[in-house]
């Protein structure tokens, strides 16, 4: 039985493509993928800082359309397309306070890098996935799309409960054609974006980093398991996710949270 499990996660051959695979949750991904025999592509803005960095690495602003299509045809001409996507791009870019702190622009910004960037990457690499009848697709999420805080993170949490929606929408169009379609949704994780945010709310708010720790598990309430995720975690769900051991997962939003989600 467990050499069968095995060789069921083994990803020898799948040709993966980690958006945002240069840090944080993203580069755990690409690691993990990596370490289970996939060619692993990842994309981001500017070059890795890694230096040691084993992964085929491709700049691309994906919140600009010419820049996803020159993506994909890279990839298409290097690789003959992929079998394996992570939509892992996306961030809280806005200003916290409320509505009224909130510009269109800011509500642009955000669904472009939240949500738009993953669908736009999804036209453009999804007829090779249709084609051969055979594909994953997850749209890493996160916990805000469920439990929105307004005064910190009101155009994020929006953004990232449209991609839960799509996701779904997506998985239930796909189900049929080979290609499933799945959502990863971390709570808080150890990662340099988290860090910085807790920092930055500490100093609007005059109060030191670990209060202002403190105040977001209590507006959240609280992570039952007493820590963040590490990244590492993150990446170990989504490789089962995309292996054959979850041949018939799909549609699926999976909150790998700590527990903190207050909803059955």
């Amino acid at each position: 039985m467990e050499n069968t499990q095995n060789y069921n996660q083994d990803l020898t051959g799948k040709r993966a493509l980690v958006t945002g695979g240069t840090k944080g949750i993203g580069k755990a991904i690409a690691d993990r993928l990596a370490q289970s025999g996939a060619r692993v592509i990842v994309t981001a803005r500017n070059n890795p800082a890694d230096s040691d960095n084993k992964h085929h690495f491709i700049a691309a602003d994906l919140t600009q359309p010419e820049q996803v299509l020159k993506l994909t045809q890279e990839i298409d001409e290097q690789f003959g397309g992929i079998d394996i996507l992570i939509n892992n791009v996306g961030g809280l870019t806005t200003p916290g306070g409320g509505f009224s702190t909130l510009s269109d622009q800011d509500w642009e910004n955000e669904l472009q890098l939240n949500l738009i960037a993953g669908i736009r990457l999804d036209r453009l690499l999804l007829p090779t996935m249709l084609e051969q009848k055979n594909g994953v697709i997850i749209h890493i999420s996160s916990v805000a799309g469920k439990q929105p805080l307004w005064n910190l993170n009101m155009a994020y949490a929006v953004s990232k409960a449209a991609v839960n929606s799509y996701s779904k929408a997506l998985a239930s169009e796909l189900a049929s054609k080979g290609v499933r379609v799945l959502t990863v949704s971390p709570g808080a994780t150890k990662t340099p974006p988290m860090e910085k945010f807790v920092e930055d709310f500490a100093a609007s708010a005059g109060i030191t980093v670990e209060q202002a720790f403190e105040q977001l598990l209590y507006q959240t309430g609280g992570i039952p398991m007493g820590r963040m995720a590490e990244p590492q975690e993150v990446a170990s769900l989504v490789h089962f996710l995309v292996s054959p051991a979850a041949a018939y997962l799909t549609g699926t939003n999976y909150a790998i949270d700590g527990g903190s989600l207050p909803v059955v």
